[in-house]
């Protein structure tokens, strides 16, 4: 049986949808940089024999993604911080507790207004994966910190952080409010300095919860990152779990060859 080589044959998704695919990569890859005018409509309808209305289709659903701006009848141009590169390396160090957490301070040098929002922190039974990673007994329970990261007042991130009972419980953990430089730091104090973080990243198809939070345009996915954070003896102190709109950011790791 030949197996037939034309990629339209599996492409399922309608032309407006391909168009945009297409200019999502170029603008992810930095072909077309933060400021940059797209290509105009008629040599967009030129290049992908499409129809005016198909290619304003494709530009509606790259505004609806926040990866340009543009009105009818002006140029359509690509939004400046479309996408961020982010460092993990950058936020595991503890900071002092009067300094500020680290993401916000990170976030701030790209020239953009970081906050976060405490949702919530609460006792609860972890998804499974999480479990296992802070080496729980079937059914135990974990303090968890749910919280919402915004740049720019836009939502990018759900953080939900996890945190082994007998460590968390008596602490400034287990209370709804903001722990003054971060819990990397709080952690260190209590004798639990983070020497290793393993991450594991993987793209998902958003839950409902990530899809209203995130204000996701789409059937576009996310990123999520399992993160198992150690102290000395290989002690697991820290299991987090973030969820980031997959068109908006990449993940940068550093690493020599061992």
């Amino acid at each position: 049986m030949t197996v037939p080589h034309d990629d339209d044959t599996f492409d399922h998704r309608s032309l407006h949808e391909r168009i945009a695919a297409d200019l999502r990569d170029e603008i992810m890859n930095g072909d077309l940089a933060p400021g940059a005018r797209l290509p105009s409509t008629a040599r967009l309808t030129a290049r992908f024999a499409a129809s005016n209305a198909t290619v304003q289709k494709a530009l509606q659903l790259l505004k609806g993604e926040r990866l340009v701006v543009g009105r009818a009848g002006a140029s359509v141009t690509v939004r400046e911080h479309r996408q961020r590169t982010m460092r993990p390396a950058s936020y595991m160090a503890p900071v002092d507790p009067d300094d500020r957490y680290r993401w916000l301070t990170e976030a701030e040098k790209l020239g953009t207004r970081a906050r976060s929002r405490l949702l919530r922190v609460t006792e609860t039974a972890p998804p499974a994966d999480v479990s296992a990673l802070l080496k729980l007994s079937e059914g135990g329970m974990a303090l968890l910190r749910h919280q919402l990261l915004l740049i720019d007042d836009e939502p990018v991130e759900l953080v939900s952080s996890y945190y082994p009972l007998e460590l968390a419980r008596g602490t400034a953990i287990t209370k709804r409010q903001k722990i003054r430089g971060g819990t990397p730091s709080l952690l260190a104090e209590l004798g639990y300095p983070p020497r290793l973080s393993v991450d594991r990243v993987s793209a998902r198809v958003p839950t409902q919860e990530q899809f209203t939070a995130l204000r996701l345009p789409g059937d576009l996915p996310v990123l999520r990152t399992l993160r198992v954070v150690y102290s000395d003896a290989e002690r697991p102190i820290e299991v987090t779990v973030m969820v980031k709109a997959g068109h908006l950011y990449e993940l940068q790791y550093e690493f020599a060859a061992e």
